[in-house]
């Protein structure tokens, strides 16, 4: 199963605008690489600052 997902693929999987999940990626330092995020990494960061992470149900590709 992969799990590096484009800004847009989180944004939705997470409820939120593509363009906050790329500024909390800058401001945290999470890496994005050749335009891809890791998921797990993201999701550790968000909860580590008490950023509650409720993922939708995203139909696979």
């Amino acid at each position: 199963m992969a799990n590096h997902f484009t800004p847009e693929e989180l944004a939705k999987e997470f409820g939120m605008e593509t363009k906050d999940v790329i500024r909390f990626c800058v401001e945290e330092g999470v890496p994005i690489y050749k335009g891809k995020i890791d998921r797990s990494l993201l999701t550790v960061v968000m909860k580590a600052k008490g950023i509650a992470v409720t993922t939708r149900e995203v139909a696979p590709v």
